[in-house]
């Protein structure tokens, strides 16, 4: 009997051990980015994370956070360096190396503009870092801002408005894969009086994905 006992107590042990190395690993036992899924493939430091506007969205520079008087882009792009990516919870860090407006998909309602010449992000390369709360923040190189350069064609010729902000913070989502900016202040450094004293800057970008790996897979946060 005890013998018995003893070949049953063997087999649920080996089949708990089977079991367990037969499971995926969940969202605890990954890294704070992943690829294919929350708790997937760990994102590999070097790797370059890219995103476009999420379908049907633009990003706006508007002159407040309530109104919609500025400038509105159909397309931009970020590209970014995974630098480190520990263990969730935690928070990893990127390096911004790349952030695009095209600006034939501009245009702007500011009375006497005509149109956008083009948008320049200045400063650049940025710091970045993800927690696994979903906070991504963006930081400029020390004693750096984070800076845009709008070049507008108007009825009086072509001005430069140039904005500047000590960082920005946005959300990251799995739903979607996306990063989200909503109402980043940014205070004219430079330009005419055509040129809005603040810009209010508002981007949803997904999804982002990791182009180094095959297929370009969608990140998530953990």
């Amino acid at each position: 009997m005890r013998t018995r006992r003893t070949v049953l107590a063997t087999a649920a042990a080996v089949a708990a051990l089977a079991l367990a190395q037969a499971s995926p690993a969940s969202a605890a036992d990954a890294t704070v980015l992943t690829t294919g899924s929350a708790g997937g493939t760990a994102v590999a430091a070097g790797d370059v994370l890219t995103a476009s506007l999420a379908a049907g969205t633009k990003a706006t520079l508007y002159s407040s956070s309530t109104g919609t008087s500025g400038v509105s882009c159909s397309s931009s792009t970020f590209g970014a360096t995974v630098t480190d990516n520990p263990a969730a919870p935690g928070t990893a860090t990127e390096t911004v190396t790349a952030h695009t407006f095209d600006a034939a998909s501009c245009s702007s309602n500011v009375t006497g503009v005509l149109g956008v010449t083009s948008i320049t992000v200045n400063n650049l390369p940025y710091s970045a870092a993800v927690t696994s709360g979903g906070v991504v923040t963006i930081t400029p190189p020390s004693g750096s801002t984070v800076r845009t350069t709008v070049v507008l064609r108007t009825l009086l010729g072509s001005i430069t408005c140039v904005y500047q902000a000590p960082g920005l913070t946005g959300a990251a989502s799995n739903t979607d894969n996306s990063i989200t900016f909503t109402n980043q202040q940014f205070s004219k450094v430079s330009g005419s009086s055509l040129c809005f004293a603040n810009g209010y800057f508002t981007a949803k970008y997904a999804p982002v994905s990791d182009t180094t790996q095959a297929g370009g897979p969608a990140v998530f946060v953990n």
